[in-house]
């Protein structure tokens, strides 16, 4: 697992390989590691979820950081990248000379918790920490949100069971249908 510091040490060593390639990056992390980064909700995730340029070069990088300090070579993916629908409002989280780091606005971070919907996952834990973050009180304000950033037709059903098991609709209230 990666705690807090532990990524910010990571974070530092990306920045240091690449220095030695004399390459400046941008990476935008999500996942886990904004939850424990941004939001302190969680004390560590098990690899840093990301979309960063340029690709090849923080690759490489990543990989001499995972050689360098024990950690998985996957410490850093872009597994996640499918979830980045359009351009996210971004908010930065650490700056070094040759390496940024940003991430999503709480509510873009929220639409990806909900689309990708994993309930093997910390999803529903970081989705309703996102819904009290942002004080949402419905379901339709959590669509609302979602909607914003992705078309109904990517939507996909195990979103609003997700969201109804955080925030149950009142008895004899109208079901959302969504998508």
């Amino acid at each position: 697992m990666l705690t807090i510091d532990r990524i910010k040490e990571l974070f530092s060593a990306l920045d240091q390989e690449l220095g030695k390639q004399g390459v400046i990056g941008e990476v935008g992390i999500c996942g886990g590691a904004v939850m424990c980064l941004v939001f302190q909700a969680r004390r560590a995730t098990k690899d840093v979820d990301a979309i960063f340029e340029p690709t090849q070069e923080i690759r490489v990088a990543a990989k001499a950081v995972s050689a360098r300090f024990d950690v998985p070579e996957d410490w850093l993916n872009d597994a996640a990248k499918a979830f980045f629908h359009t351009d996210p409002p971004r908010e930065d989280v650490l700056s070094f000379p040759n390496l940024r780091v940003w991430a999503p606005t709480a509510r873009y971070m929220l639409a990806m918790k909900c689309i990708s919907a994993r309930f093997d996952s910390h999803d529903l834990e970081d989705t309703k920490f996102l819904v009290e973050y942002l004080q949402l009180r419905s379901p339709t304000d959590v669509f609302q949100i979602i909607e914003s950033y992705y078309p109904k037709h990517l939507i996909p059903p195990k979103t609003q069971f997700l969201i109804e098991e955080i925030l149950p609709q009142p008895k004899g209230a109208e079901t959302l249908h969504h998508p």
